[in-house]
């Protein structure tokens, strides 16, 4: 009587202790199959694998050798709501305003459940070899990359180095090269 007791109380454990969501498990299983390239790297949070940073490093292209940060918040409902994602510099990009906030469909109204992390991860990473300046969400750097793209390439290169432009401090962004 007192084995079945105790493993009744055992099983009564096990139920309280909480199961991983579905949610965390798909993330696990979505970060443990990542295929990055040489110049993208994902850095999980110590304490809570729904967060981390995806740091780019673009080689070629109007962004070439600057050093990108992107800070991401999986919901609790993921793959059912979209992952929160924000710049965490301030760049002058058409599909990047000075708050961080990305303008790309698929983090908006093109998200479906069938997407994820490595699509947003190449979704981030052609902002930057392709802007779209037809979608923008920093209308002036959309209007230059239309009108000017030579000046707006120079304008880039300047504000990559970390700049003052009227109110907005753009982060130094370049990678120190050793």
């Amino acid at each position: 009587m007192h084995k079945i007791w105790k493993q009744k109380k055992t099983e009564a454990e096990l139920q309280k202790t909480p199961r991983e969501s579905p949610a965390r498990l798909r993330l696990q299983k979505e970060l443990g199959e990542l295929v990055l390239t040489p110049d993208t790297e994902v850095t999980p949070s110590a304490d809570n694998i729904m967060e981390f940073v995806m740091t780019y490093r673009p080689t070629e292209g109007y962004y070439k050798d600057g050093e990108f940060k992107f800070q991401f918040e999986i919901d609790k409902e993921y793959p059912h709501e979209v992952p929160k994602v924000r710049c965490m510099q301030t760049i002058f990009h058409p599909n990047i305003d000075t708050d961080g906030k990305i303008c790309l469909n698929i983090l908006r109204e093109d998200w479906r459940p069938v997407l994820n992390i490595q699509a947003v991860i190449f979704g981030l990473q052609s902002l930057f070899q392709i802007p779209n300046a037809d979608d923008p969400l920093n209308k002036d750097a959309a209007r230059l990359m239309n009108n000017d793209p030579a000046e707006f390439a120079r304008t880039v290169r300047l504000l990559m180095r970390g700049r003052t432009v009227g109110s907005i401090r753009y982060d130094d962004v370049l990678v120190k090269k050793v």
